[in-house]
């Protein structure tokens, strides 16, 4: 970037630039001041020469082509960000049942859509996970929860008690039992679990894939739970049937409100590599047990969301699954818990991505930070575990962010230690600062003004005898920054580099990728 500072007084912003102009410009700002020191006065003057600016520079394009989508973007207004009402509270369902009897695949039926991971192994479910459903016009919430058993100790023990919380949560229980089967003890001790609970219970016979089969249904009477329901979960073989029935138990007010949130509540996924520490962090910042949290690595499945007010507003934090080498995410239940975890980040406003302060700085750390950036999401890095660092390695640690992760030196970074609550509170602050960056939206006037004054300092170097200049800049759009580039020639991509860093230095865009296109036009031919 030696060259950068080489004056070229031919290097402008079209046929005008801005010293053509009235008013006196200040460096990196894009109002203009006048003697006149009425507050008045200047602020309608400084309106008046953003609107001539604009209307001068917008007039020099059109000695250029221009296709009709330059027109459109030039002309088009940004989009506002939706605020939909908050949803009432409805009725919540959950589906328990021991492991493997096909509780996720049912929650993909009803849904019409594979969104909890399934596998033809036991204990794929871990968490309790919320999800908004609907049947003939009547809208529920629908819990997806691990399998339940007896005398488990551990993370088994943790899987239960997820499914006990969603029962108490329920106004009614889907009973899933697997037909082929036959009621085991552990659906005894379950059935005495649901008639504790007091509630409607749904009894589910599935894996019943043809009428021969639902003569082994029909053996489930000694529940005790009344008729069983014969389905087919993976084929959808009563299905409709038992949503039916479903609908009838229903209560017209739910007993238990679920917070579920508004579309215009900011979404914050968790993410890192497996262990880091983002379902600890989850419960630290929720206050109970809301995720499944064990020394186990690739703990969490399904992504969790959780509706948490963190001073005085809003949150929605879903934690994911770690993101694991590619070589790891090719079979079983790790496979599709990745592509949940890319899909929360896709829906998600911004992104914590957790590292492990304890341990070197990985590859596999890299890639999940670039997976958020090329994904267009806000940013901030979490340290984690700081409690168990020493000063020798916060001081490597902070050499190894610089060296590897100098592409994302714009994220806040916070240092926290999840286990003990030790510095959440800063993580609004932090997050606060990265959904500002990455909503902010610069005027056209004071961009281009902007652009004019950092072009005529350190113009582009030249290629081939030849000076490629800025004829027009606009924002394109927000969440992310999008700026595109109106120019005579193609831009180096280390002085797109040297333009982002100056947009960065003048308007903040803290914690958010900014994202810069250049369209080259020619001239029209006379």
């Amino acid at each position: 970037m030696a060259d950068l500072g080489t004056e070229n007084p031919e290097v402008g912003l079209a046929r005008h630039t801005l010293g053509e102009l009235p008013g006196e410009h200040i460096p990196g700002d894009g109002t203009t001041t006048t003697t006149d020191t009425t507050d008045t006065t200047t602020t309608t003057t400084t309106t008046d020469t953003e609107a001539a600016t604009e209307r001068l520079l917008r007039e020099g394009l059109g000695d250029y082509e221009l296709e009709p989508e330059d027109l459109a973007l030039l002309d088009g207004d940004l989009p506002e960000l939706s605020r939909p009402d908050n949803r009432d509270s409805w009725p919540t369902v959950a589906i328990v049942g021991r492991p493997n009897v096909g509780k996720s695949t049912l929650v993909n039926r009803i849904l019409g859509r594979r969104v909890a991971v399934v596998l033809d192994e036991p204990g794929v479910t871990r968490d309790r996970v919320i999800y908004d459903a609907d049947w003939n016009g009547r809208d529920f919430h629908l819990i997806d929860t691990g399998g339940w058993d007896v005398g488990v100790k551990g993370l088994d023990k943790a899987v239960a008690t997820q499914a006990e919380i969603a029962i108490e949560m329920a106004d009614v229980s889907l009973f899933v039992v697997d037909a082929n089967v036959g009621a085991t003890a552990t659906d005894e001790a379950m059935m005495r679990l649901l008639r504790a609970s007091k509630k409607p219970v749904i009894l589910v016979a599935n894996k019943v894939d043809s009428e021969r089969a639902e003569a082994d249904a029909s053996g489930l009477w000694n529940l005790g739970l009344g008729e069983p329901y014969p389905i087919s979960a993976l084929h959808g073989r009563g299905v409709g049937e038992l949503l039916d029935v479903l609908l009838d138990a229903l209560p017209p007010v739910a007993a238990h409100r679920v917070e579920r949130p508004a579309d215009s509540t900011p979404r914050v996924a968790l993410v890192g590599r497996p262990n880091v520490g983002k379902s600890s962090l989850l419960n630290s910042l929720a206050g109970s047990g809301r995720s499944v949290v064990s020394d186990t690595p690739g703990t969490t499945r399904d992504p969790v969301d959780e509706v948490l007010e963190l001073d005085g507003k809003e949150w929605v934090f879903v934690d994911t699954a770690g993101i694991k080498r590619r070589i790891k995410q090719t079979v079983g239940a790790d496979y599709y818990s990745v592509l949940r975890a890319q899909s929360a980040i896709e829906s998600a406003e911004v992104a914590l991505v957790l590292l492990d302060g304890g341990e070197p700085l990985s590859e596999q750390d890299v890639k999940v930070v670039n997976l958020v950036v090329e994904s267009g999401r806000a940013l901030v890095l979490v340290n984690n575990k700081w409690d168990l660092v020493d000063e020798y390695r916060q001081q490597e640690l902070k050499r190894e962010q610089e060296l590897d992760l100098a592409h994302v030196s714009w994220a806040p970074k916070i240092n926290i230690a999840a286990k003990t609550g030790w510095h959440t509170n800063r993580i609004v602050r932090a997050l606060e600062a990265a959904l500002e960056g990455w909503t902010t939206r610069i005027g056209t006037s004071r961009l281009n003004t902007f652009l004019g004054e950092l072009v005529a300092a350190h113009p582009h170097p030249l290629r081939g005898g030849k000076q490629p200049r800025i004829l027009y800049a606009t924002q394109a759009g927000v969440c992310p920054p999008r700026f595109v580039l109106f120019t005579t020639g193609f831009l180096d991509p280390q002085y797109r580099r040297f333009i982002e860093r100056r947009l960065r230095e003048t308007f903040g865009f803290v914690g958010t990728p900014v994202q810069i296109g250049v369209r080259v036009r020619e001239k029209r031919r006379r």
